[in-house]
């Protein structure tokens, strides 16, 4: 009898965001995070919009066999991906808005790049606030403003010079709040004191601007069902040219970008 082989099951988005994403530009950030908030060992640590885990594998390895790990996010695929990474951590499904924690429960809270697409950012600050305790630190990182980025701010040029603004503002979602006085005046109306901001420079780096492009046609956050294949194309030709000033003789595509880190204690 012949064995009947299944089809390989189709990449999710948060494959794509995996295998792309956090190599090029996330992977760098766990560790920075996870020194701004003094993460220890033996350590209570929750990650809040984790994501595939990035942030909370650093955790994880900050706080040792004696410490705990839980990480929590809105989407599904993501935690599938996340789980694949590791047992150790303690996975949930649900909002940043309603942490299903009790009051006063971790050393350390922590989110890399999730404040941005927080549908009530000033209520998830406090719930990350209420889920700490006392003396307890927040850490949370969100991108820099995309003008601060060089290579980004070419690209969103280029797509509001070709496909207009509804396009170009899809992609610079990810950089809104990429303001220190905006995250300052968030903080505020979460009833944080003595919050600090500042800024951490990385750097972003894909084997090709095919591949950036790419990357970023396919991320459901941003660019994802916007651009038909004609487009496609034509975006292609055109950053070439564009990006050619962040572009290597050997064509890895690299260029800084920054983020603003968020901290406070409890």
């Amino acid at each position: 009898m012949t064995a009947v082989q299944k089809a390989p099951s189709p990449r999710t988005a948060a494959d794509v965001y995996d295998e792309l994403f956090v190599p090029a530009l996330f992977h760098q950030w766990g560790a920075v995070v996870a020194n701004e908030a003094r993460i220890a060992r033996g350590e209570r640590v929750l990650d809040v919009a984790c994501g595939t885990g990035v942030l909370a594998l650093a955790a994880l390895d900050r706080v040792g066999p004696g410490g705990a790990v839980s990480g929590i996010d809105a989407n599904n695929e993501m935690l599938t991906v996340a789980r694949r990474k590791s047992d150790q951590i303690d996975w949930h499904l649900g909002r940043a808005e309603s942490l299903p924690f009790p009051e006063k429960y971790f050393d350390a809270v922590v989110s890399q790049f999730g404040i941005m697409f927080f549908v009530d950012p000033v209520q998830a600050l406090r719930e990350m606030m209420r889920v700490l305790r006392p003396g307890g630190r927040l850490a949370a990182a969100a991108c820099d403003a995309v003008e601060n980025s060089p290579g980004y701010a070419a690209l969103a040029a280029l797509l509001e010079r070709l496909f207009g603004d509804r396009v170009a503002n899809a992609f610079r979602a990810p950089f809104a709040l990429g303001d220190p006085v905006r995250l300052r005046e968030l903080a505020a109306k979460a009833g944080i004191e003595s919050e600090r901001v500042r800024q951490h420079m990385g750097t972003v780096r894909f084997a090709s601007i095919e591949t950036l492009i790419s990357t970023e046609r396919a991320c459901v956050w941003t660019l994802g069902g916007m651009l038909d294949d004609a487009q496609f194309v034509r975006l292609l030709k055109e950053a070439k040219p564009a990006l050619h000033p962040f572009t290597t003789d050997s064509g890895l595509v690299s260029f800084e970008m920054p983020a603003l880190i968020i901290t406070a204690t409890q």
